[in-house]
């Protein structure tokens, strides 16, 4: 009942300092990123406007998610995709790699050396050859991108692991005084073999809260003011855990949760710890 009770109160805290914490964003130019953290329920996607008109976009959620991130790609008015990553080969972060894929124009594609046995993976694979697309595989020390205004470097997987979760991108994404990690469902075991800087402002938790990622060591190197948990409303595994919850919490840390809140985006000018602006996308 204790543990029950803690946990409630660590989501109620959560909740208000989220809330309280959305304030305008400024007007979307040639200085301002943004990111869009998508509401595909037990999955994960990401768009990243960048600040010279470029598009990234980390995973693609479900399979049944193709509707849902095309038309959100659309409201944007994108029709490029200049860096596609997926992060692992699981259904829940490249379901519907192979509709972007078939519908919008793509830049460089960057995945992981790994490979699932499953209708997903061959989806993806039978898009990228229908578009004679290459990948480029990606572990620790890749840049994706870079230039005077930003960087996006890959900082996992350090090794080859057994487990996919662990064969996780991971992305350290600067733009100025502005920083985010986008993790995948990195576990532990990965995260403690990063060597590189980790560092990052916002931080979105690795493998959608579970308590088998987000060490303490992690944590800490992280260092983040503000994480974003992307969850299924009352999905079948739990997450967020609460350990996890009780972690961020514990750290003072303002948490934006997309089973509770939706689509989120974070927006900055790149100037730093008091220049990120939150909102809700409401459909």
């Amino acid at each position: 009942m204790k543990k029950l009770i803690s946990t409630l109160l660590v989501l109620l805290i959560s909740f208000i300092l989220a809330v309280i914490t959305y304030e305008p964003a400024p007007s979307p130019d040639k200085d301002t990123l943004a990111v869009h953290f998508l509401d595909v329920g037990q999955a994960n996607c990401q768009v990243i406007l960048l600040p010279d008109n470029k598009v990234m976009m980390i995973d693609a959620g479900n399979n049944d998610d193709s509707a849902l991130i095309c038309n959100y790609l659309d409201s944007l008015g994108i029709s490029t995709i200049d860096y596609l990553i997926g992060t692992h080969p699981h259904e829940d972060h490249i379901g519907s790699m192979d509709t972007v894929i078939n519908n919008y124009s793509i830049g460089s594609v960057y995945i992981p050396d790994a490979q699932a046995d499953t209708q997903s993976y061959r989806d993806f694979q039978k898009a990228m050859s229908r578009k004679s697309l290459g990948a480029t595989l990606t572990s620790a020390g890749t840049v994706i991108c870079e230039n005077e205004m930003y960087k996006a470097v890959a900082v996992a997987p350090v090794y080859k692991y057994d487990d996919l979760n662990n064969m996780s991108i991971v992305i350290r994404l600067t733009y100025k005084d502005a920083s985010f990690l986008f993790t995948g469902d990195a576990e532990e075991e990965s995260e403690n073999d990063i060597t590189d800087d980790i560092s990052a402002d916002v931080l979105c938790v690795p493998h959608h809260g579970s308590s088998t990622s987000l060490s303490d060591y992690f944590l800490n190197r992280v260092d983040p003011m503000y994480a974003v948990i992307s969850c299924g409303k009352n999905n079948d595994y739990g997450h967020p855990h609460w350990e996890t919850m009780e972690k961020l919490e514990n750290d003072d840390i303002v948490t934006y949760r997309t089973d509770t809140m939706g689509t989120v985006i974070c927006t900055t000018l790149g100037n730093g710890a008091n220049d990120y602006y939150w909102e809700r996308h409401y459909d």
